[in-house]
């Protein structure tokens, strides 16, 4: 097995370090707090693993955890990329090449385009399509580089706007274009698969509680889902994992429409943030799993289809204002208590002392509850964000809150514009 070495940033004192860095037998000083002299480093981070005797690096889920270069890096300096092939990385970061090969072996997609440059020519594309249309960067994800377009008048200002923030986001300015779906649901299965050929499902996680394009809360399983929609949409994962040869853990992303019809948006090539939803209503660590995958061993799972048991939810803490846009609060955190008890997880960095720096993303936990059923999920969430006291910050506990109250979550009849109707109502009138 591999052995471990913390990485974090050497402009803090060990005593407002994160926890992980804490609990570490070694800590390696990678650079200042900007990501591009520090997390995305590459020499610097080989370096920390070489001198430490490091023969694997788990790259998260955030930073360099898709990064093609990187991973073939590890693989020319001995060291185990946890994590997929490079080839891999690259055939389903082009978001683009990604829509053909899922499309080749029979998986939904959404009328689009291969990546376009030419303005002209991506207009005409966009009015054979139908408006609106959805404009998105073809090497990245995470809502960067991506535009509506609602009409042909809109269409030229949105494509450059799309290509300008794809290429600050990700050094490329690639986009492709695809039909818009005005009220979706977006819905992930977690594939997982060895060096055997073995690639299965863990059942789906319902993320379409989402702003900008950035996940807020995730559940399992999807109360959208009927019992065949789920075997037809996890069937599709896994055909399109399979198709690559997938190593590792990864998901499958789909938009559902209204009318029950999936398509393919996109495959994360990394453990997703949300991983732990999966976790409670599985049973399995993915985190170990991925290990085993990368260390040759075949996926620890029985063979027969694995069900998701209850009902888990998670709710990402930011520290951000909502009352103030969710503008990001950096400070020093100076209460930090969390709630606990049965089906209650917290997975953390932070704690009291804690200083919040404004350099990265401003999650500062994820709070996870699994029960016997929906109903009762939210019920012990309700419960577990009213004992959660972070002070010295602010945080979207608040509003988490009362999103656990809303009548459209509670019956399950939510979509990715589910926030921005519900911060509309909120909205004072002039």
């Amino acid at each position: 097995m591999a052995s471990w070495t913390s990485i974090h940033r050497g402009v803090y004192s060990r005593r407002i370090a994160s926890l992980h860095v804490r609990f570490a037998d070694e800590d390696v000083c990678i650079g200042p707090p900007a990501a591009r002299e520090s997390y995305l480093n590459i020499p610097r981070i080989v370096a920390a693993a070489e001198i430490t005797g490091a023969d694997a690096i788990h790259p998260g889920y955030g930073f360099l955890a898709e990064n093609a270069e990187f991973s073939e890096i590890c693989e020319r300096s001995n060291i185990t990329f946890i994590g997929p092939t490079p080839a891999q990385i690259r055939q389903m970061g082009d978001k683009a090449m990604a829509r053909q090969t899922m499309a080749e072996v029979g998986v939904p997609i959404v009328a689009g385009t291969d990546a376009i440059a030419d303005p002209a020519e991506a207009l005409h594309a966009a009015e054979g399509i139908g408006f609106p249309v959805l404009i998105k960067a073809a090497a990245g994800g995470g809502g960067k580089g991506m535009r509506v377009a609602q009409d042909s008048n809109d269409f030229a200002r949105q494509f450059g706007m799309a290509r300008q923030e794809a290429a600050a986001a990700f050094g490329d300015d690639s986009v492709y274009i695809e039909k818009y779906l005005a009220r979706p649901r977006h819905v992930e299965f977690q594939v997982l698969g060895d060096q055997h050929g073995r690639v299965i499902h863990l059942g789906e996680r319902d993320c379409s509680v989402q702003r900008r394009h950035q996940k807020l809360i995730e559940e399992a399983p999807s109360p959208a889902l009927s019992q065949d929609l789920r075997e037809r949409m996890g069937e599709a994962a896994v055909r399109g994992a399979a198709a690559i040869d997938y190593v590792g853990a990864g998901t499958i992303e789909f938009l559902l429409d209204e009318d029950g019809s999936f398509y393919f948006m996109e495959m994360n090539t990394r453990i997703q943030v949300e991983h732990p939803v999966t976790e409670m209503a599985t049973g399995f660590d993915l985190v170990k799993e991925q290990i085993r995958a990368a260390a040759g061993l075949p996926l620890s799972m029985p063979d027969q289809p694995i069900s998701l048991r209850g009902h888990a939810i998670e709710c990402r803490i930011n520290a951000e204002d909502p009352r103030r846009n969710f503008a990001p609060s950096p400070g020093t955190i100076t209460t930090f208590h969390l709630p606990g008890g049965p089906g209650v997880r917290v997975d953390t960095h932070v704690y009291a002392g804690y200083r919040v720096p404004p350099f990265y993303d401003s999650l500062l936990g994820k709070l996870i509850v699994h029960a016997s059923t929906r109903e009762e999920a939210i019920m012990r969430m309700r419960h577990s964000l009213a004992s959660f006291v972070v002070e010295g910050v602010h945080t979207t506990i608040p509003f988490l809150q009362d999103v656990m109250e809303h009548p459209g979550f509670v019956a399950g009849e939510v979509d990715t514009k589910f926030l921005e109707r519900m911060m509309a109502e909120r909205a004072p009138t002039q």
